[in-house]
């Protein structure tokens, strides 16, 4: 009887040991994925140092999908100055977060009549039914009706970097502000994002750009590879 009970105390010891040490590989397992957030694959995609401490990672793709960690990540809505919805990617975002959305943009006071985010400003939300934790409202210029649409264009990309540092955002996801119904030529648009986020980047980690048309796509990763190195 004492032998099987020694024999016991010695199973049941190198099972607690076993269970320990599978507990202390998931539980390690876990803190790499944590430091290693998943990565949003795109029908296509591509990574690039930004700079020392960022990297550019372009997407085709939907960004309405897109997400790193549900917690300090963001996409970029292309709104409209009334922030009340509209086409394209605006609407798509809208439709993917949920009726919240709206009320929430609703809640924003007006600037000036009927103006809740005046074009090159930026407004935040949270990101409801979508898998990121923010969505950063930005306005882009009407190509053909502003004097100085590049100017316009880039205020819009910094106006939501500056947003993401007041509110611990780590990851950022755009798309193409002012390009489809606002006419902004996608060679031009590509030019003014990538150098404006580049120069104006400082706490982000990674910054993404998720586009949905095919000459969105082929003109960031041209304008990309000019101006970054591919890893």
């Amino acid at each position: 009887m004492s032998g099987n009970g020694n024999f016991c105390n010695w199973t049941d010891k190198r099972k607690r040991e076993e269970l320990g040490q599978q507990s202390a590989m998931f539980g390690g397992q876990r803190k790499q994925e944590e430091a290693h957030p998943q990565r949003y694959q795109g029908k296509e995609s591509a990574c690039f140092k930004l700079t020392e401490t960022c990297l550019l990672l372009l997407h085709r793709g939907d960004i309405t999908k897109w997400t790193v960690d549900g917690h300090t990540d963001a996409i970029v809505n292309a709104a409209n100055e009334r922030l009340l919805g509209g086409g394209g990617v605006d609407g798509a975002i809208h439709r993917a977060a949920g009726p919240d959305l709206l009320k929430a943009c609703r809640q924003f006071p007006k600037v000036s009549r009927g103006i809740r985010c005046p074009v090159g400003s930026a407004r935040i939300t949270r990101g409801f039914n979508l898998p990121v934790s923010r969505i950063i409202h930005t306005v882009g210029p009407v190509y053909d009706m502003e004097e100085d649409p590049e100017s316009k264009l880039a205020d819009a990309y910094r106006s939501s970097l500056n947003i993401t540092r007041e509110n611990e955002v780590k990851y950022i996801a755009f798309p193409a502000i002012s390009c489809g119904i606002y006419g902004y030529p996608y060679e031009e648009a590509a030019a003014v994002s990538l150098t404006t986020v580049r120069d104006s980047i400082k706490d982000l980690k990674e910054v993404h750009f998720v586009l949905f048309e095919m000459p969105a796509w082929e003109a960031w990763l041209e304008k990309a590879n000019e101006l970054f190195e591919q890893i």
